[in-house]
């Protein structure tokens, strides 16, 4: 039986894998240890209440599991374990019988020099800072990222395949290339920084850019604009975040204005919890308690018409 084969035998029984995962460094840090290797790994969990205008409240619960190994000072490996059963949410809703789900999305590679990144396997979708428009932070792409250091700036290519959404099937050999994206990110100054990308997903074209400007230490102004070359189609965000202090409390915020045209594709389908095509606003509020790695957000979405609201904690380790 193929390594593939195995993976997706072991999905079907998904509360084995994730114990199996989770339990997998413990067993191994003695040996790695004493191989001068290096275990690294992530957990965090997050409930929610999530009140949309087009149907009734949800309770909901994610787990993100980030195990890694560090060989050297160059080479590493990392997986990805997750919650949910969609490509753009990894969130399941409780007392739901039928939406217990876990997944190891992401299985990759990584080497690191003096010249930049690269990353090969199922690998995440984003290379450092999460775009506000760009794919979602949970999702994965089949296939090889480098990121080359040209001084202060970067120049980012990734090749792969983004044809299968169903997490079941994320550690699938990929067949064919669907997915290429070009992007060159420079900072021109302590204030100004920005970001131009061409991409080709599944069978749409588009290119991209992004300026951002830290107006303070506290207070960063974004915006984007996409366009889709083989349509008229367009989307457009405008925002803000930072951080602000109330009696010294601080809250991290961001608030942004988008829109975007119908029938854009799943550029725009595939961001984190996608609400819906047209004009739209989202804000988010977040802190953290005394409490040690626990921590709050609030968020609000509207397009349309259509609303939401999120809260929830967050626990991270």
């Amino acid at each position: 039986m193929s390594i593939i084969s195995t993976f997706r035998l072991l999905m079907c029984h998904k509360t084995i894998l994730f114990c199996i995962i989770v339990a997998l460094p413990i067993m191994l840090s003695t040996s790695l240890k004493s191989n001068a290797q290096m275990l690294t790994q992530k957990l965090d969990v997050q409930v929610r209440a999530d009140d949309r205008s087009s149907r009734e409240l949800r309770y909901q619960y994610r787990v993100r599991y980030r195990p890694g190994i560090v060989f050297s000072d160059t080479w590493s490996a990392h997986a990805f374990v997750v919650t949910g059963d969609e490509y753009g949410s990894s969130h399941n809703t409780f007392d739901d019988g039928s939406a217990d789900y876990v997944y190891l999305r992401r299985l990759y590679g990584r080497h690191t020099g003096d010249y930049g990144k690269t990353e090969f396997g199922i690998v995440p979708t984003f290379k450092g800072r999460v775009s506000s428009s760009g794919l979602s932070k949970d999702g994965w792409i089949k296939g090889i990222r480098h990121v080359r250091a040209i001084g202060n700036d970067n120049l980012e290519v990734v090749l792969g395949q983004l044809k299968s959404l169903d997490p079941r099937d994320a550690l699938e050999l990929p067949d064919k290339l669907d997915y290429v994206e070009i992007e060159y990110s420079a900072r021109l100054d302590e204030k100004w920084s920005y970001e131009f990308s061409a991409e080709r997903i599944t069978q749409a074209n588009f290119l991209r850019t992004e300026g951002r400007y830290k107006w303070s230490e506290d207070t960063t102004y974004f915006a984007e604009y996409i366009s889709r070359i083989d349509s008229s189609k367009t989307k457009v965000v405008i925002g803000l975040e930072g951080e602000l202090k109330v009696k010294h409390y601080p809250i991290e915020y961001f608030a942004h204005y988008s829109y975007v045209s119908d029938n854009f594709g799943l550029r725009a389908e595939l961001t984190e919890d996608f609400l819906g095509f047209g004009h739209g606003f989202s804000s988010e509020i977040s802190g953290d308690f005394s409490i040690h790695k626990l921590s709050w957000f609030a968020r609000y979405d509207m397009v349309e018409g259509r609303t939401r609201v999120l809260a929830g904690l967050k626990w991270s380790l």
